[in-house]
């Protein structure tokens, strides 16, 4: 009679390493050549996109269909392209993906007793919109300052720009500033007015619960505090370099 194996678990734990290392690896290979192809590859969707398709089949929603069409940063208003900056992200252009300056400010007005507001980055919001999922887990936001990294490191400011442009959402269904312009102001990206450009950044906070066709108070409020801060922020001249 054969006899049993005896279980050994330093070998267990060996082999166990070495798995993991391996899926590291193949993670960090992946991760890597997937967002150096989206440098010049456009991508043809969003994980925010899937993730609302999959929200609207589940629901029975009547319009399952997602308005999505790509337009170069040559295509769309730099007045859009200022708003978006001046509204979520003013240190875009100096920081490398982290507003640590943003970042203690909401820790501190939490502390005070306020609400704990975002101090989310663009890249932030890239990272988070095209790869991962929504939610406020440690596991997430460490897979999202990963990806900030990989992209900051690999992808020009406005080639990030470009992409946020194109994928950040702006209604029920509704993604990137070219099919956003269509639907509500029947106008290619590139003649929106900056008053135009304001509102609909307003939106960006709730995309689903504010209208740039229907604004409320406070959309148009926000939309007005946008083109104060456009205005102090020099123009698009901003943006020229980055």
């Amino acid at each position: 009679m054969a006899k049993k194996k005896k279980f050994n678990l330093k070998q267990f734990i060996k082999k166990l390493s070495k798995i993991i290392l391996k899926i590291f690896l193949l993670f960090f290979f992946l991760s890597v050549l997937f967002v150096l192809l989206l440098k010049w590859l456009n991508p043809i969707t969003s994980s925010i996109m899937i993730q609302r398709k999959i929200e609207a089949v589940v629901t029975f929603k009547e319009r399952q269909m997602i308005a999505y069409q790509w337009f170069s940063y040559d295509d769309i208003s730099k007045e859009m392209a200022l708003a978006v900056v001046a509204a979520e992200d003013q240190n875009f252009p100096n920081h490398f993906g982290f507003d640590f300056n943003q970042i203690e400010k909401a820790i501190e007005q939490h502390e005070l007793g306020r609400r704990l507001r975002g101090a989310s980055t663009i890249t932030q919001q890239v990272a988070k919109n095209l790869f991962l999922w929504e939610g406020r887990s440690f596991v997430r936001k460490g897979f999202e300052a990963y990806f900030t990294v990989l992209i900051e490191l690999l992808w020009s400011k406005e080639r990030i720009l470009e992409v946020y442009l194109n994928i950040v959402e702006l209604g029920d269904m509704i993604f990137g500033v070219g099919a956003a312009s269509q639907i509500y102001f029947k106008k290619l990206p590139s003649r929106l007015t900056r008053s135009q450009a304001a509102l609909l950044t307003a939106t960006i906070p709730n995309p689903i619960r504010f209208s740039a066709k229907r604004p409320s108070g406070y959309v148009l409020r926000r939309q007005n505090w946008i083109l104060g801060q456009m205005s102090s922020l020099g123009g698009t001249d901003y943006l020229k370099n980055l």
